[in-house]
């Protein structure tokens, strides 16, 4: 005996829970003719009348009302089945650089949850390029110049704008900020992206500023939001704390040319 088919149990099912072949192909999407006609195939196929035909609507037979019984139940376990399955897809790992994490990425988590229940997010937080053919990372967020390879699906999320950032306490005990000769002596923070050096050296190539050095942008954001001196930061990992005040937003260089920004990238 042949296998009944798949499409023709699903018609079947919902035309006996609708007792209706309109109905059951608009449940479908389908015309109700393919509807009907699937389930006379059907019941050839298994020489047993399921339905009887009456001009105000179908009616089960006693062998119609067993077996749908048992084929909803079959549908309803392969339906669960490939909830399953489709769950378990949902799982995206993305990698990210550690200070986007805690600064941007965490904060906007909780409302990234509550809009996508159904994805599984594993965030890694790395620096390393990723491989998306070998390190099963679906996602990968970067400071990168383009252009990219052809193979990969790119989307801009936000320029690298810098700016020199410090604590409210900090700004209120130093001169106003109005050039860059005037950081030259007040104490700088930076970490291993974003120098300073490089901005002062175009002013003053044997300047002698001091330096706190950190290898994470976030510690070196969280540094000037203690007051220990004034970090060189993107805008728009600090624009939330310029925004709430735990920051003050001191300067920014004149002329931003670099062709650097945060891609997200897969």
């Amino acid at each position: 005996m042949r296998p009944a088919n798949l499409n023709a149990l699903k018609m079947f099912d919902a035309a006996a829970r609708h007792l209706n072949f309109r109905l059951a192909a608009q449940e479908l999407n389908l015309t109700q003719g393919a509807v009907a006609q699937q389930v006379r195939g059907l019941e050839a196929a298994l020489q047993v009348s399921l339905f009887v035909r009456r001009a105000r609507g179908l009616e089960l037979t006693d062998s119609g009302r067993e077996y749908q019984r048992q084929i909803g139940r079959a549908l309803a376990i392969i339906d669960s089945a490939t909830a399953k399955l489709q769950l378990q897809n949902s799982q995206i790992i993305l990698s990210v650089p550690p200070s986007f994490a805690s600064k941007w990425l965490v904060p906007h988590l909780a409302k990234f949850t509550t809009e996508h229940p159904e994805i599984d997010l594993q965030t890694i937080a790395s620096e390393q390029l990723s491989d998306f053919k070998t390190d099963a990372v679906d996602i990968a967020i970067r400071i990168a110049t383009a252009p990219f390879a052809s193979d990969l699906d790119v989307k801009l999320l936000a320029p690298l704008n810098l700016c020199a950032v410090c604590s409210t306490e900090f700004a209120a005990k130093i001169p106003a900020i109005s050039c860059l000769d005037d950081f030259l002596n007040q104490p700088l923070i930076q970490d291993n992206h974003f120098h300073w050096e490089y901005l002062l050296e175009a002013v003053n190539d044997t300047h002698t500023a001091k330096i706190l050095q950190f290898n994470q942008t976030a510690l070196a954001i969280d540094a000037a939001a203690n007051g220990q001196g004034i970090a060189l930061s993107p805008l728009f990992l600090v624009a939330p704390e310029i925004a709430s005040g735990k920051l003050v937003d001191l300067w920014q260089p004149p002329s931003q040319s670099t062709a650097k920004a945060y891609y997200l990238v897969s």
